[in-house]
């Protein structure tokens, strides 16, 4: 599902209007009765029903008013709530104004709190509500008798229908600008947008429909809109196909260097990982002295020990290392490998030479961070997947500063030293070196918890293995980790308490999901 943010809507409603003829008027009315279809389908027939309409500045409002207009003809009652002064509703909305004046529609006009209690009789007999308050162009906090409008709009307990966003709602982040309306069912136009996809966002939008309401492919291409939405459906097509001819052989070699002392869980949960992704074969690269704890802990592992190295893997066992990396087909490098000075040196030569698609996580992107000149040109692709800290740590920039633009910040990181990046955390984003972005609905907060970030790039290392695109095994590592957690969270009946390697267990369960008929 593509995503737009508001200013590349207005781009491709401009181009729509410039470039390929197709009046704003045209757009308006393609909206409001794509909406009263929409809800039709939803809520049944109209016959007799009280429909508070509420009416903000803007086109917005003016798609609320063909609403109206639209409702009318079906034989409702809809009542229109309009909460600006009629002469500030001008162009196509002020037509349409001017057309629902023309009908026996009441027009209730609400310029402040007063009125708004004093409409309070005739509002509360609705039986469908409408918001077209405000649209994706709001970016400041909603005050005034708009705020104490939307906050009577969450009080009523029959269905309430956004107009493109909730009002209230940053279109581009999620974020609640002070108050935003709580809806059943939000009916967005063209294409979905950012903030009602998000966790935040997510939960205030309710079901989200998006409606073609006549915005030409073209005018999409044109303004630039290169975020997606991952879907199940979508993903599913990038599985690895088993043959009944395939073997451990066929299925590809993973080579994991990860694990030091204290630290081999994260090691193991990475093999589990890349295991349960249906990769053939894992081997990991673990320093000597550990290795018992490996070959006790994962019979379903290969080891290899490296013998310079006590408590973490070391520059001094690189040969060792390299040798490893024949007939591999993909390496995962850096969880719970620790920050030593010689692991240090041995990451950045791994991360410089090794010509095979790699994961980067945990320590060894901390260790990346203090040169991120080594980052570029790397000889094959690279999939780093920080969480906001050690993203934080890549750029030089506060993790609030990461956090209040996650897409921004992972798509300057892929663009600048052309890598793949997966920025984990709540609507997992993926970038990749062209701008292309993705943002991830599945997951919840039960992952939120040691060892989820390893069973992940295992995953992704594992799908690569079995010769995935770099972009297809982090879409589809990301999003199936995430549904292995969703499934967990409907088992447990809470979004706490499973364990990394609980996921890991759960992620054939999941593949098992993509698959089946919708």
């Amino acid at each position: 599902m593509q995503l737009a943010t508001a200013e590349q809507m207005r781009l491709c409603d401009r181009l729509a209007i410039e470039r390929f003829g197709i009046s704003g008027a045209e757009l308006m009315e393609n909206a409001g009765l794509g909406t009263v279809e929409c809800m039709a389908r939803r809520y049944g027939p109209f016959s007799g029903k009280v429909i508070s309409v509420f009416v903000g500045p803007g086109n917005n409002g003016g798609d609320g008013l063909v609403i109206a207009r639209h409702l009318f003809q079906r034989g409702a009652r809809p009542r229109v709530v309009l909460l600006v002064a009629g002469e500030r509703v001008s162009g196509d909305a002020g037509l349409n104004l001017k057309a629902v004046q023309q009908l026996p529609i009441p027009l209730v006009s609400v310029l402040t709190e007063r009125a708004l209690r004093e409409a309070e009789t005739e509002l509360a007999q609705s039986e469908l509500v409408v918001d077209a308050i405000f649209g994706t162009g709001l970016t400041r906090e909603v005050s005034g008798h708009f705020a104490a409008t939307i906050r009577r709009i969450n009080e009523f307990s029959c269905p309430v229908v956004a107009v493109d966003v909730p009002s209230g709602l940053n279109s581009d982040t999620g974020e609640k600008l002070g108050v935003a309306v709580r809806a059943a069912l939000t009916c967005t136009y063209g294409l979905a947008k950012p903030g009602i996809v998000t966790e935040s966002g997510r939960e205030l939008a309710g079901v989200v429909e998006v409606l073609d309401i006549g915005i030409p492919p073209e005018a999409v291409q044109q303004a630039g809109v290169s975020m997606e939405l991952l879907e199940g459906q979508e993903v599913a097509g990038w599985l690895p196909r088993r043959r009944a001819a395939d073997h451990k052989g066929t299925c590809g070699h993973l080579l994991v260097v990860a694990g030091s002392e204290g630290k081999t869980g994260a090691a193991l949960l990475t093999a589990h990982g890349a295991l349960r992704s249906g990769v053939g074969l894992v081997s990991l690269c673990v320093p000597a002295l550990l290795n018992p704890i490996f070959e006790a802990a994962l019979p379903e592992a290969m080891t290899i020990p490296l013998p310079v190295s006590p408590t973490a893997p070391l520059l001094a066992d690189y040969q060792i290392v390299a040798e490893a990396l024949v007939r591999k087909q993909a390496m995962v490098l850096g969880p719970g490998i620790g920050t030593a000075a010689g692991t240090a040196l041995l990451v950045k030569r791994l991360y410089r030479e090794v010509a095979l698609p790699m994961v980067v996580d945990a320590d060894a992107l901390n260790i990346l961070a203090t040169e991120t000149a080594l980052l570029g040109n790397p000889t094959a692709p690279r999939i780093l997947t920080p969480h906001p800290g050690e993203m934080a740590r890549l750029l030089g920039v506060s993790t609030a500063t990461v956090q209040d633009d996650r897409r921004g910040s992972a798509q300057a990181l892929a663009r600048e030293y052309g890598v793949w990046v997966v920025l984990k955390g709540s609507g997992t984003v993926i970038a990749a070196p062209d701008g292309a972005l993705a943002i991830n609905p599945t997951g919840n907060p039960g992952m939120a918890a040691g060892g989820m970030g390893d069973v992940l790039a295992g995953c992704i290392g594992g799908l690569l293995c079995q010769g995935l695109a770099p972009w297809q095994a982090a879409c589809l590592g990301v999003y199936v980790h995430g549904l292995a957690g969703d499934l967990l969270a409907r088992e447990f009946g809470v979004q706490f308490g499973f364990l990394a390697s609980e996921l890991a267990a759960a992620l054939p369960r999941a593949f098992r999901q993509l698959l089946e008929p919708a």
